[in-house]
């Protein structure tokens, strides 16, 4: 071992004496990797002062929620984070391995009652939900309803019917033409004039709503690529099967479709987290709108810094956790992958 280890320092210091340009150029990048690193640690255990952080947790957590019914919003916050750990860490077979679908989809309708009220919960209005649950339940919500709604689109413009298809392509373009913060504007102020009188939505609702309707058009397009990759001849073995047009899509096309769209149906999962941002400038208080809040009480001026990393910390970690469990899907839903992992299991 000392030998290659000598070989390796003689062969790279002969590389450095041929190259002298090389060896400046990549001595002084880790030079200045090395002092941001430093300074970094140096102002984050020394020079910044955390307590705008500290003092603030509940309100990052669940917004202006009633202090004495907390307990809702973070026990469906702690039921999300143990699911998660379930299934990437738990064992890859069994009973309660094959009810994870179920349990991820009831995680909406659940958290819905949670935090609203109901099964004799004490109710509570949307305008007191914030911070991280409401940026969670904006996400998990407008996904929910933004996949299905990507599928039919794609589904449509892959139609061999004029009006379905034309409609659908229409409703793309239109879409992604369409800045976000736009939609979300007539999501918050114009949905109301078009219902009936007496007939009202709340504002959570309106925004899962405007949220799902701009992500179904972008989801549409990945999954059309995942639909684009499948041969005909998959198709045309189905038809010798005797499988009819409904079994066929059911069955053979839209699992591969939807598995060859995961890494793109990920990235928009991730980009739909971080536009939730956008509606603290519409007044809904999640996590950029507390700290917008917090900056704005003269206790905390001037503790921009120590708030926008927190901010980016919390992102960060969201952000890995949904990749790790879009990575362990795809592991999953890869035969020849899945079969390895249980083997080596």
């Amino acid at each position: 071992m000392q030998r290659v280890d000598r070989g390796r320092l003689r062969t790279a210091l002969r590389r450095l004496r041929a190259r002298p340009l090389d060896g400046l150029v990549s001595g002084g990048l880790i030079l200045l990797i090395g002092w941001v690193i430093f300074s970094s640690l140096h102002w984050l255990l020394t020079a910044a002062d955390w307590s705008v952080v500290s003092v603030n947790m509940p309100l990052y957590a669940v917004g202006s929620y009633p202090i004495d019914q907390r307990w809702r919003p973070l026990l469906w916050m702690v039921l999300l984070l143990l699911l998660t750990g379930w299934t990437l860490f738990g064992p890859r077979r069994g009973w309660l391995r094959r009810t994870l679908p179920a349990l991820w989809m009831a995680m909406v309708p659940l958290g819905v009652v949670l935090l609203a009220g109901g099964l004799g919960l004490m109710p509570v209005g949307s305008r007191n939900w914030g911070g991280l649950t409401l940026t969670l339940l904006l996400t998990v919500g407008s996904g929910v309803l933004a996949l299905p709604l990507g599928v039919l689109l794609a589904l449509g413009r892959q139609s061999p019917l004029p009006v379905l298809r034309y409609s659908s392509g229409a409703y793309i373009e239109t879409m992604r033409a369409v800045p976000l913060i736009a939609v979300l504007f007539f999501g918050q102020l114009l949905i109301p004039l078009f219902l009936p009188m007496g007939f009202e939505i709340n504002r959570v609702l309106r925004a899962v709503i405007a949220f799902a309707l701009f992500a179904g058009a972008y989801i549409a397009e990945d999954v059309r690529g995942g639909l684009q990759a499948i041969p005909p001849t998959q198709l045309e073995a189905a038809a010798v099967l005797g499988l009819s047009p409904l079994q066929s899509l059911q069955l053979i096309v839209l699992p591969q479709a939807l598995r060859i769209a995961l890494p793109a149906l990920t990235n928009q999962a991730v980009g739909l987290l971080q536009n939730t941002s956008l509606m603290a400038i519409l007044g809904l208080v999640e996590l950029l709108g507390i700290s917008r809040s917090l900056l704005a009480n003269p206790e905390f001026i001037g503790r921009y810094l120590e708030v926008y990393v927190w901010l980016a910390a919390v992102y960060w970690l969201i952000c890995t956790a949904m990749a790790l469990l879009a990575r362990h899907l795809e592991i999953q839903l890869d035969p020849i992958r899945s079969t390895s992992s249980f083997n080596n299991t």
